[in-house]
């Protein structure tokens, strides 16, 4: 393990201003946001899509860029490798290396994530295609009866054995505890399930060896369920995000990258600016969106060759909205730019 090399990468993955692009949609997801626009999901309208995305003008706002496995091998119309496309842009490429889910025997339904069998095989192979970064998802249910301390530690003890593969063969390692905000959960609820969640994960990481200067931390705000009676406004979701973070996440990682979980594109900015406004943070705080990137892109896109330069002018404002958001300096008014 370079660790030297492996603290490079993660800064980078953090650099101010810039944040991560989750283009690693499996083949189900990316069906389900096709669908939306009657494409039909085909090898080359995926490659197509991302493609749109990597040649936009944002992509100067985007650090790190996470693959999924079919995509890291594919090449651009041009024959240029998408890999390449995106070291062109000045961003890390990075792979998506779990295998979904399955529930845990005895468990209320709770998931643990797959893909540890084989993943000292695959991780050389995407080294050479030009990853430096992986990212690896585990998921865990607040809702009362669905979270206990078998499928957390179970999830935890996962998510350190793959970082711990990951920085042997010299990949930075996102590491993703996602609790998630579907359910009727309130933010204390919310709260109280992620502090259990990161403490045992930073417990685990310190079992297997982990070096925490190379891995970037990928966790969800302190937000209440989408189905919760109790809303939280923007101040709240930062103030108890922060705290909670400072409870559990240790100064020597280089950076958090939150996932958005579901928020909409402008609530996750708006978040993340709020948390950067505060200043005094021992780490870097950016994003790592999927979705929160990428809808108003693909609907604008709808398949279409001359939407092109259209739906990348929206992924272009969006990105550059979450880049002032990392930054600290996001104002709602900026949202108007794009109509402008």
């Amino acid at each position: 393990m370079d660790l030297s090399a492996l603290n490079k990468i993660a800064n980078k993955m953090v650099e101010t201003g810039k944040g991560i692009l989750a283009a690693d949609e499996s083949g189900g997801t990316i069906k389900k946001r096709f669908d939306q626009i009657n494409l039909e999901s085909t090898e080359n309208a995926r490659r197509d899509y991302r493609e749109m995305l990597f040649r936009a003008e944002g992509m100067k706002h985007i650090s790190g860029v996470i693959l999924y496995d079919e995509t890291i091998w594919q090449k651009g119309a041009d024959g240029t490798p998408l890999v390449k496309l995106i070291e062109n842009a000045g961003a890390v490429p990075g792979i998506k290396v779990d295998e979904g889910t399955e529930v845990i025997a005895g468990t209320s339904g709770e998931l643990i994530t797959k893909g540890l069998d084989n993943l000292s095989a695959r991780l050389p192979k995407y080294y050479e295609a030009g990853a430096r970064f992986a990212k690896w998802r585990a998921v865990i249910d607040p809702v009362a009866g669905r979270f206990s301390h078998t499928g957390i530690m179970a999830n935890a003890h996962a998510l350190a054995r793959y970082a711990n593969l990951c920085q042997a063969n010299n990949i930075v390692p996102i590491v993703e505890p996602e609790v998630l905000m579907d359910g009727d959960n309130d933010i204390d609820a919310c709260y109280q399930v992620t502090q259990w969640v990161l403490k045992e994960t930073f417990q685990q990481l310190y079992f297997m060896n982990v070096a925490l200067e190379g891995i970037v931390l990928k966790p969800n705000m302190i937000v209440p369920g989408k189905k919760s009676a109790k809303k939280a406004g923007i101040a709240e979701i930062a103030e108890k995000t922060i705290k909670c973070l400072k409870d559990c996440v240790p100064a020597a990682v280089p950076g958090i990258a939150f996932l958005s979980g579901g928020q909409s594109d402008e609530e996750a900015t708006a978040n993340l600016g709020a948390m950067n406004a505060l200043g005094g943070l021992p780490w870097k705080l950016t994003f790592s969106y999927g979705r929160a990137l990428q809808h108003a892109t693909i609907m604008t896109w709808a398949g279409k060759a001359e939407n092109v330069k259209k739906a990348q002018t929206v992924f272009t404002h969006r990105a550059k909205m979450n880049g002032l958001a990392a930054k600290g300096a996001y104002k709602p008014e900026m949202e108007r730019e794009l109509a402008a």
